[in-house]
């Protein structure tokens, strides 16, 4: 099997890398530490599974996962992070990717990677235990209809919050101006006049 293996954080990497290639069904083909990495090596190395991080600085990996899929729908991709939260287990239900793991759970993380390439789905025992309680939810309001991609999404729920530019810039590691220009293109597809009325929008549609 054939694996590439993605997340921000050096230590991480190297540590899963050398739990992986303990099987000697697995080989490491390449490593990255970002969404946009994620994209590139998936087009480079073509690997039978995708390991990625989720919470990542410049695209994350549900980001990277749509682009992926878009492309390649047959792509397995599981997702790998420390966080459970409901947000993030719905989303990669409706990505299409193949797992959702928590990295804690690292015992884990061989068995489920096999079972994908078996081409079964797989996710952390304790995000099974929710699943149904999750599929019951009403369905969130759909972004995506209106272009909105995941990081404009984070931009939205800074002004809600009452950030500045400045410091949705330091808490997303954008420049500000950067952010500037994602707000007006936020503004225009969401056909709304300002900062206020986008607040207002998102607060409406929680």
């Amino acid at each position: 099997m054939n694996l590439v293996l993605v997340d921000d954080d050096l230590l991480v990497t190297t540590a899963l890398k050398t739990i992986l290639e303990a099987d000697p069904e697995i080989r490491v083909i390449g490593t990255g530490g970002s969404g946009q990495e994620a994209v590139r090596l998936f087009e480079k190395l073509k690997p039978d599974i995708l390991l990625l991080d989720i919470r990542m600085k410049d695209m994350n990996g549900l980001e990277a996962s749509r682009i992926i899929l878009s492309k390649h729908p047959e792509a397995r991709i599981i997702l790998l992070t420390t966080f459970s939260d409901d947000e993030y287990i719905v989303k990669a239900l409706n990505t299409g990717t193949r797992g959702y793991l928590l990295k804690q759970d690292y015992e884990h993380i061989i068995p489920a990677l096999k079972a994908v390439q078996n081409g079964q789905t797989v996710f952390g025992s304790e995000i099974i235990q929710r699943l149904p309680e999750l599929l019951m939810k009403k369905n969130e309001f759909d972004y995506g209809k209106y272009d909105i991609s995941e990081k404009e999404l984070e931009i939205i729920r800074g002004v809600a919050e009452g950030l500045s530019n400045r410091e949705i810039a330091e808490s997303l590691f954008l420049g500000e101006g950067t952010v500037r220009n994602y707000l007006s293109m936020i503004l225009a597809k969401l056909n709304l006049r300002d900062r206020t009325q986008l607040a207002v929008f998102y607060l409406n549609h929680q």
